[in-house]
């Protein structure tokens, strides 16, 4: 089969052999792609006219999977919250368990410190005060827990003020206690007391202006309260003396040593040896003549010999 293709100019015309393969095959790509680009087109055209709605659901759905992703990752924080809480509450009862304790020490310290009835309470907040704090921050914790924590930070800031105050108290009242004298300065028996007596020598009334404790030849002397050595040596009937210094009016005087241990301007503790007894000086035999001086008048030492620190 041959088409005669005729042209309107004067040129001769064209002969088509349809039986020709090449032509053939040209004319079947020709039409082929004639169809591909229709087909393009008309996709072309239908993506421009529903690409918005497809890219609006697209985006839809992609919103709804990080939604999705969100919400999981919400429900594992709320459950770490949760069991971060409940971890909180178990130490919040802890901590009150210990606040109880601390009361229970507190009054204990008070009863054993003799303090009296009213002066230590651990129930009653002391007396504070202070320029508020304008950078602080609030807390987001839920209202009961939090204000379980206000509560009990406060009761420890008020223990910690009342042990600090009853510490101070009770240091006090131990120094106070260290520096007054107490006790007997060596073991033995009181063989002459404080006052008028016949002189030991002369048979003549006379003033004993101490106690004099008898006991064996060496024995230690110690120091009945806290202070600083004065004098260590020797004066006129004494013999060897040591005489200790301890504030708030106290002094007392040891006499009749055979050596003195104690050396002037030593810091000595209670129950420190000082000296070793003897019978030095206007003595009859070994003892220790004790003597307690306050505000510079002698006083009777029974009383604080009969005492316990």
């Amino acid at each position: 089969m041959q088409i005669i293709l005729v042209s309107r100019a004067r040129k001769l015309p064209k002969t088509l052999d349809l039986a020709d393969r090449r032509l053939r095959l040209k004319l079947l790509s020709a039409v082929a792609l004639a169809v591909l680009g229709c087909m393009g087109a008309g996709v072309a055209l239908a993506v421009l006219v529903a690409s918005p709605r497809d890219r609006a659901l697209a985006e839809i759905r992609d919103l709804q999977q990080q939604i999705r992703q969100q919400d999981t990752q919400l429900g594992g924080v709320r459950q770490e919250a949760q069991r971060g809480l409940d971890a909180l509450a178990v130490k919040l009862g802890q901590l009150q368990a210990q606040s109880t304790r601390l009361n229970a020490l507190g009054e204990r310290l008070a009863e054993v410190g003799k303090l009296d009835d009213g002066e230590f309470d651990f129930d009653q907040q002391p007396a504070v005060g202070g320029v508020e704090d304008a950078g602080s921050s609030a807390y987001a914790l839920p209202p009961a827990l939090d204000n379980s924590i206000n509560q009990l930070a406060s009761q420890f800031d008020r223990q910690q003020a009342q042990l600090s105050a009853l510490q101070s108290l009770l240091l006090d009242a131990r120094i106070e206690s260290n520096l007054k004298p107490t006790g007997m300065p060596v073991q033995g028996y009181i063989s002459s007391y404080f006052g008028v007596r016949a002189d030991p020598f002369d048979g003549r009334s006379a003033r004993h202006t101490g106690i004099d404790i008898s006991t064996p030849l060496g024995t230690p002397v110690h120091t009945v309260a806290e202070g600083m050595v004065t004098f260590a040596g020797v004066r006129k009937g004494y013999g060897n003396v040591i005489e200790i210094d301890h504030g708030n009016g106290y002094m007392t005087r040891y006499a009749h040593n055979s050596a003195l241990v104690a050396r002037p301007g030593q810091h000595v503790q209670v129950g420190d040896v000082v000296a070793r007894a003897g019978s030095t000086g206007r003595s009859t035999g070994s003892h220790v003549h004790f003597e307690v001086w306050y505000d510079g008048r002698v006083v009777n030492p029974l009383a604080f010999v009969r005492n316990h620190r």
